[in-house]
């Protein structure tokens, strides 16, 4: 009875040293970010509740679609699905993976709130979307994928709070530089279908833009995503749009998915190279 008891010990010291390391990690990050980005606060004495109840309610969606994604993506990847989707022409998949994510996109966006039947249906279509696409990351360690999404909600949830408490309005201006970046991003992500192999050291390149560069655009979304939630909630609050946390929350979905995404590539290498 007394070797399974060591045998765990280890373990029990290895997970507590994880959680220790990614909690000082989310910490130190926060700080760091609150900091640099943050250095004008909230001019009104904090923010209101109506502010308040829209941004949580966002967040609430957030994790609702990102709970979504998750459960189908695991559904999907046990039906054998992942291994159909890897058999496929990649062309195929990402031509009709886009006109399936846009249509539901736009098709929940432009769908008044008060179809809410309609509204939540294409809101579910366009996470089975996303999850269908991600089956395949099932693959991965089921301990990676857990560290990767830590990671990620660790990082958005800085950035969140800097968008949260910084001054009004103060990053609404990056809408347009981060459209431009995530051009380049989704380029370089088409470099490994479009250049020979021999082309390592393009690549390289564009393998870093895509995973690092994308990581920087995606963490500016979050900032600017969540500054627009607390405008359009002002603008709610005046009667000017509708109040609409389902369309708010696909932003930041998206976000997360493509930070998440990153967080797992770069801990898989990461994995590879200590082999």
């Amino acid at each position: 009875m007394q070797q399974p008891y060591q045998a765990a010990r280890p373990d029990a010291g290895n997970l507590t040293q994880r959680l220790l390391y990614g909690a000082g990690i989310f910490g130190g990050t926060l700080f760091a970010i609150n900091i640099v980005f943050n250095r004008e606060t909230r001019e009104d004495g904090g923010m209101p509740q109506f502010e308040r109840s829209y941004l949580n309610e966002t967040f609430l969606h957030t994790g609702l679609g990102i709970g979504i994604i998750g459960i189908a993506a695991r559904a999907l990847h046990q039906s054998g699905w992942s291994y159909k989707l890897m058999a496929t022409n990649p062309w195929a998949v990402i031509g009709i993976s886009l006109a399936a994510s846009i249509g539901t996109m736009y098709g929940t966006l432009a769908t008044s709130p008060k179809n809410y039947v309609q509204k939540y249906a294409l809101w579910t279509g366009f996470n089975a979307v996303q999850a269908a696409v991600l089956a395949p990351l099932l693959f991965m360690q089921p301990a990676l994928l857990a560290r990767a999404g830590l990671y990620t909600l660790g990082m958005m949830g800085s950035i969140a709070f800097v968008g949260a408490t910084a001054k009004q309005e103060k990053y609404l201006y990056l809408g347009g530089p981060l459209l431009a970046g995530v051009a380049i991003v989704a380029i370089s992500g088409f470099a490994p279908l479009i250049l020979p192999a021999t082309a390592t050291r393009t690549l390289l390149w564009s393998e870093g833009i895509w995973l690092y560069g994308g990581l920087a655009v995606f963490g500016g979304f979050t900032l600017y995503d969540v500054q627009k939630v607390l405008h359009n909630a002002r603008l709610a609050q005046r009667g000017l749009i509708p109040r609409d946390a389902v369309n708010e929350s696909i932003s930041l979905e998206l976000d997360f998915l493509n930070i998440f995404i990153r967080m797992v590539q770069i801990l898989g290498m990461r994995n590879n190279n200590r082999k």
